[in-house]
């Protein structure tokens, strides 16, 4: 049959090679051949299935660069957004009438509500009654802290409240006859603070440091017409800078705005800022930089006579009728005051506010018990020098150029006796700057 078909098709044509034979009987096919060996593997060429294991993936150079560069980059859009809302937040106070109003009645307030006493010595910080009380909730209570602490350093009487610890009890420390109260709220519609506002006394002061620009969009103004509004708004919405409502560009500015606050009201209520700070910081770094420098400017001061002087503020007040004076002040009472300051010189005031004078330290060592109830105005009246006898030298005058110009005065004015006249020791020497007394200093002093 397979012949057959072979001669009636032809040859096939095919890419395969065919044999055609005959199948041998079943009994003939040899047996199938044994399967060959396993060709043994090297030992690096397939490694065992342990380090075949799946691990994390290591970052790459280049991965861990990108990282970088991006923890970076949202760190300088950070301190770029906060520094554009302070940038805001200078225009503002720049230009804007309303900004600049309320920042101007906040110093008044305050200097006006802590200003020293007259008969006491401002930059040592004697104060009366009135304080600062600061307020807020959260974030902002931690900004309050932080003022209070600031103002504090200068001297200027601040507490922290929390407006809960009041509701129960701590109304009690806030004095509407002399205290002035200072909220901070980001929002001006502070829960805790809306509750606290009716039980405030309408006659205290109270300044809101707030986002809000304009009285009529806050509630706490609304609620309080004759609140002063201290503005501290952002650019735009933290949510819109950092995707997040977290306070940070909001606490900035609130910060900033107190810190101005308080620098300003220390300027305007110490004669020497520096020193007052100085004071109030004897320990840390901080005091050992002050002292460094305050060592420093003293050397550099004794070459003039300012080196020398006693600073006005230090000179204590005296006026009949004040601290325990009667109506006419007596030897007695400038010696009282005389001993108590701190520079031994004594200032009168006349009854009408005006100057009455200085008492030297030399003429009160002069005063025996006789003189002690001697009117100053009449029977006393050597003790005191009056301001047209004032010798004026400038403040950056050396100490060697005023004495020997003084001593000129004397040998030009001295009697026959040899008697010293209006230069003698316990003369006045009036230490002047821009045209005004800044300090007093014997001649004595000065020629020592």
């Amino acid at each position: 049959m397979l012949e057959h078909c072979s001669q009636r098709l032809g040859p096939v044509q095919n890419s395969e090679v065919y044999v055609l034979r005959q199948l041998p009987p079943f009994s003939t096919i040899p047996p199938l051949s044994p399967p060959s060996p396993i060709t043994p593997a090297e030992d690096d060429f397939c490694p065992p299935l342990e380090a075949l294991r799946l691990s994390e993936p290591t970052i790459t150079a280049c991965d861990k660069k990108l990282a970088v560069q991006e923890r970076l980059s949202r760190a300088v859009h950070v301190l770029a957004t906060e520094a554009t809302a302070l940038q805001n937040l200078t225009d503002l106070y720049t230009s804007d009438r309303l900004a600049r109003d309320g920042f101007n009645r906040a110093v008044d307030t305050i200097i006006h509500r802590l200003r020293p006493d007259n008969s006491s010595n401002s930059n040592h910080g004697r104060h009366s009654a009135g304080k600062l009380i600061v307020i807020g909730v959260g974030k902002s209570g931690h900004i309050a802290r932080k003022l209070v602490a600031t103002f504090n350093s200068f001297a200027l009487p601040a507490v922290f409240l929390h407006p809960t610890e009041a509701l129960h009890g701590d109304l009690g420390q806030i004095n509407a006859a002399h205290d002035t109260l200072l909220l901070i709220t980001f929002s001006g519609k502070t829960p805790e603070l809306l509750t606290l506002l009716p039980h405030l006394d309408p006659a205290l002061p109270l300044i809101l440091l707030t986002s809000h620009t304009r009285p009529e969009t806050c509630e706490i103004v609304r609620r309080r017409p004759d609140t002063i509004l201290l503005p501290a708004p952002v650019h735009e919405t933290e949510t819109e800078s950092f995707g997040v409502a977290a306070p940070t560009t909001s606490t900035t500015v609130a910060l900033t705005v107190g810190d101005a606050l308080a620098i300003v009201a220390s300027g305007e209520t110490h004669q020497c800022v520096a020193e007052v700070f100085g004071r109030n910081h004897p320990g840390g770094a901080i005091g050992e930089a002050l002292r460094c420098e305050a060592a420093r400017l003293e050397r550099a001061a004794e070459r003039d006579v300012w080196g020398l002087a006693v600073p006005m503020g230090d000179v204590r007040v005296l006026a009949a009728g004040e601290d325990g004076v009667g109506k006419e002040v007596t030897g007695g009472d400038v010696l009282r005051v005389g001993y108590a300051s701190a520079s031994g010189w004594v200032r009168l005031r006349r009854a009408d506010g005006g100057d009455g004078g200085v008492v030297v330290p030399r003429r009160i060592r002069r005063l025996r018990g006789a003189d002690m109830g001697l009117r100053v105005s009449g029977e006393l009246r050597w003790l005191v020098a009056d301001k047209s006898q004032f010798i004026p030298v400038a403040a950056g005058t050396s100490v060697a150029r005023a004495a020997e110009w003084v001593m000129g005065l004397r040998a030009a004015t001295a009697t026959v006796d040899g008697e010293e006249g209006a230069y003698g020791d316990e003369a006045v020497i009036a230490v002047m700057e821009r045209g005004e007394c800044v300090g007093l200093l014997e001649v004595g002093k000065l020629l020592e």
